[in-house]
């Protein structure tokens, strides 16, 4: 039986090509293969560092199907570098199943460390780095969303998301409703040309990025519930409220009734119907005004 290979998880850089290590460029040069997640974003980098070795799709539509492959070639003792389209592998990437299917049939796993964003915007946050939690991409559906960061609202430790530029500023709204008034490092386009780490409240963070339309890859670095102020019942008083008074102090405030019973939908985490329906059950058509703030 032939040798057992090595799989070698190789960090690539997250925007400036410069930010690779001589180790990981070696390993790149001498292994038998490199699995990719992006191989359009790979090739380019292997071009700029002249490095011919062949290059096959390792990504999340074809991952299950992949990982045995690359086990049989890993068994028969080839090496295989596996990388990301930027950073290190295995962090919110299909990489993650691939190194535990490795690591169960006792095949060597080697680490190349490198580029982080999670890291590199957690240091330059300004915020705790020596207790903190990964958090990776929120879910995209409203609803899971809020449920998860209702999980992490008395999460102590600094807290760490990847977020994509289309879902940015509802994640910041639903994290300011559920958080509160806590910091925030948002870290965008990290070691490129237009980098950036705006640091402020979530409230301002929704103000900014509503002006300001979200372009790039973002970082969110979040204060722990201990390091900020969080949302209370004294800071959201519609939570004293019923979903039907919560519509009437809506109202109150300026919105018409379709749009106020969108907003309280949105804000509990229920579906607009219900509230629809316990607002006609309740008043029928006519909606007399709010019942105090």
């Amino acid at each position: 039986m032939s040798q057992q290979g090595t799989l070698f998880l190789c960090a690539t850089p997250i925007g400036n090509l410069e930010d690779i290590t001589l180790r990981v460029l070696r390993v790149l040069r001498e292994v038998d293969l490199i699995a990719a997640e992006d191989t359009r974003r790979t090739r380019k980098l292997l071009a700029h560092y002249d490095i011919h070795t062949p290059v096959i799709s390792y990504r999340e539509h074809n991952h299950r199907q992949m990982a045995r492959y690359l086990l049989n070639l890993l068994a028969e003792g080839q090496k295989i570098a596996l990388v990301s389209d930027a950073g290190m592998p295995g962090i919110s990437d299909p990489g993650e199943e691939l190194v535990a299917l490795v690591v169960s049939q006792g095949i060597p796993v080697v680490p190349l460390p490198g580029p982080n964003a999670a890291l590199a915007a957690l240091v330059a946050s300004g915020l705790p780095a020596s207790s903190f939690c990964f958090e990776g991409f929120l879910p995209a559906a409203a609803g899971a969303r809020r449920r998860k960061l209702q999980e992490l609202k008395g999460e102590k430790r600094t807290i760490i998301f990847y977020e994509a530029p289309h879902r940015l500023v509802e994640s910041l709204s639903d994290m300011a409703e559920i958080f509160g008034e806590r910091k925030i490092a948002v870290a965008r386009e990290l070691t490129k040309k237009f980098e950036e780490i705006w640091r402020g409240t979530l409230p301002r963070a929704v103000e900014y990025f509503r002006l300001n339309a979200p372009r790039g890859e973002f970082t969110l670095v979040v204060a722990g519930a201990g390091e900020g102020k969080t949302a209370g019942a004294e800071d959201e008083p519609w939570r004293q409220l019923t979903p039907v008074e919560h519509v009437y102090l809506l109202q109150s405030r300026g919105m018409d009734k379709k749009e106020a019973i969108r907003e309280v939908a949105r804000l509990r985490g229920m579906p607009r119907r219900e509230v629809y329906n316990l607002v006609v059950r309740n008043a029928g058509e006519n909606l007399k005004g709010p019942v105090g703030d």
